[in-house]
């Protein structure tokens, strides 16, 4: 049974992820970053140049001379559009590929926080590969029907609120799925894990939504966030409020 207390608070798993922040520059995870963070490099740079030739080019097909001057509207809302469509595309995809390393990455920062020298026992891809499509396809199932959101009168004023929170949440299960699934967690106890916890994992996740936008720190905010719940993780079982055991 799992038995969460501090982990509902805010706060707490803020200053978690504060942590993961600060440990991105600790000597002995640098060898663990680079990987992940070439993929995020390769990923959000090939979107961003693809989607501003595409952009370009609908614009030189679409808008007429004489309309040219709606191009200082149709700009922003390319980078807009990006922003939001870079999480639930590049981010699922960036983290698919990544996640082999975000595990190891995890077993190495709870090597570091409980100071013991023990070996890192990676777990194996396929698996991991497989636990990541399960929350992906988790996350698509209900990104269709929450788009639709937006088309209907009166609901559509409040679909960017509901859309907002989906988002804290998904992102919560993807970085939170690390330490949790080294721990023998199953999706199902993942997601268990994540509603009893939920004031936490909603905060945990929206910062860390809001850090993707941000061009740069998207590209090192998932690092930290796997630090971050790493270290959520253990503090809980260590203090005696998470428990694992079947």
């Amino acid at each position: 049974m799992l038995k969460i207390k501090s982990g509902n608070n805010p706060l707490f798993a803020l200053s978690c992820l504060l942590q993961g922040i600060k440990l991105l520059n600790h000597p002995q995870l640098r060898k663990y970053l680079l990987i992940p963070l070439f993929i995020n490099i390769v990923l959000y740079s090939g979107a961003f140049v693809l989607g501003y030739h595409s952009v370009s080019a609908l614009i030189h097909e679409f808008i007429p001379d004489w309309l040219t001057w709606l191009n200082w509207i149709l700009w922003p809302l390319f980078f807009i559009s990006f922003l939001v469509v870079g999480f639930f595309t590049f981010t699922l995809l960036a983290n698919l590929i990544a996640a082999p390393y975000y595990s190891v990455l995890s077993a190495k920062v709870l090597q570091i926080i409980t100071d013991q020298d023990v070996p890192i026992v990676e777990q194996a891809w396929d698996k991991v590969f497989v636990g990541e499509l399960r929350r992906v396809g988790y996350l698509l199932v209900r990104i269709l029907p929450l788009l639709f959101l937006f088309l209907i009168p009166v609901v559509n004023l409040i679909a960017p609120i509901i859309w907002a929170i989906f988002a804290a949440w998904g992102i919560a299960m993807e970085f939170m799925a690390y330490p949790l699934e080294s721990r023998g967690l199953t999706f199902p106890a993942q997601k268990q894990f994540l509603q009893q916890s939920r004031w936490g994992a909603l905060s945990f996740g929206g910062v860390t939504g809001f850090a993707l936008t941000l061009p740069v720190i998207n590209l090192f905010i998932g690092q930290a966030a796997v630090i971050g719940a790493t270290i959520y993780i253990h503090k809980l079982e260590e203090a005696g409020q998470l428990d694992t055991s079947n």
